[in-house]
């Protein structure tokens, strides 16, 4: 069984998913790829070619795997918590998403054996096993991983189409797709990974979460989905009302970017995400120098709108180009890290792609 799962890039609305908010992720089509042969010995080989390392234990040894097979070994613990175990498996896995470029290459590797597992036990592609993927993922990141996800990663990696963003409401996880063809518009989504790695489980993340829940505490809602701008001045620490404010109007964000891209109306998109970028930076404090320069080299060269993507502090950051310039923002970016002594930024292609799919059973 080989099976496939992409990684995403976020449009915009960041650090909105476990908030309860909305957010505006497509998926790449660069994807992790796994391939799994079922054992009856009741053992579980994980192999990953880019780790060059072999995991191997019982069911009962998942839960205390770490590093990469933590992700992937989570994944298939949490299946079989929800009543979809294997009695063996020997499982390789390969993957062309950048590790730590904020590209989600964690939901790609759990959602791809995840749907490796669940092909193998015989289910039938589904909604229900698509949220079933997500789920699983979920968990594998939050409780065996030690990741403090928030979702929006594991469900674009299973619900992800080819040229549209996914519109998740991360309270009643609806979705909607929205057409992004920024091509028929003579523009170019160009991703800049600055190859400042990052990791979710190193406090950062968690320390904005914890914020965030503070404030809903303060505010007496369940989430900051619930929130409004004047509520904001109820809460007195001003750290704490800053994270606040950068989610309550994230939000709005992405319902704005949402209607502007159903418009065509790709200037206010730009001048969005531009905005977007400007409250990572100043009020959820997660943004850095590398991530700051790509934003403003590439506004300087003509793109008409930019912001980081993913957690942050570090990963990559995203632009808006005209197609007729993107080799000078790539070369002027280039030149911007050259000059403050940073290792070169690397570039990717961002077509919106299609979700985790079989490719061989």
């Amino acid at each position: 069984m080989v099976t496939l799962a992409p990684g995403r890039v976020n449009l915009i609305g960041e650090h909105t998913d476990y908030n309860g908010g909305l957010c505006l992720p497509i998926a790449l089509p660069h994807a992790t790829y796994a391939a799994a042969t079922a054992r009856d010995d009741g053992r579980i080989r994980l192999v990953s070619a880019e780790q060059r390392k072999t995991w191997e234990g019982s069911y009962e040894d998942l839960t205390a795997a770490r590093g990469w097979a933590g992700y992937a070994g989570g994944v298939v613990w949490t299946l079989g918590e929800a009543g979809h175990r294997v009695d063996g498996l020997d499982l390789a896995v390969s993957g062309c998403v950048p590790l730590g470029g904020g590209l989600s290459s964690s939901a790609a590797l759990e959602c791809s054996v995840g749907l490796a597992v669940l092909s193998l036990l015989g289910q039938e592609d589904s909604p229900a096993l698509r949220r079933t993927l997500a789920d699983a993922g979920i968990r594998a990141e939050t409780e065996v991983a030690g990741a403090p996800t928030g979702g929006m990663d594991q469900t674009v990696a299973v619900l992800g189409t080819s040229d549209h963003a996914l519109l998740l409401d991360c309270r009643s996880w609806a979705t909607r797709q929205v057409p992004f063809e920024p091509e028929a518009a003579g523009l170019t989504l160009l991703v800049v990974d600055t190859r400042v790695h990052h990791s979710l489980t190193d406090g950062g993340y968690g320390s904005r979460r914890a914020d965030c829940e503070e404030a809903a505490q303060t505010l007496g809602v369940e989430t900051l989905r619930e929130a409004t701008l004047d509520d904001l001045d109820r809460i007195t620490d001003e750290r704490v009302r800053r994270r606040a404010r950068h989610v309550v109007t994230e939000i709005a964000r992405v319902s704005e970017t949402a209607e502007a891209l159903a418009a065509a109306d790709w200037t206010l998109v730009g001048t969005l995400m531009l905005a977007s970028h400007v409250s990572m930076r100043d009020d959820f404090e997660i943004s850095c120098a590398e991530l700051d320069a790509v934003v403003e080299t590439a506004t300087a060269q003509g793109a008409i709108g930019a912001r980081m993507t993913g957690g942050g502090f570090g990963g990559s950051a995203i632009a808006l180009v005209p197609a007729d310039r993107v080799d000078e923002v790539r070369t002027a970016v280039t030149a911007a890290f050259a000059d403050h002594g940073w290792r070169a930024p690397s570039y990717l292609p961002a077509r919106a792609s299609d979700a985790a799919r079989v490719l061989r059973g």
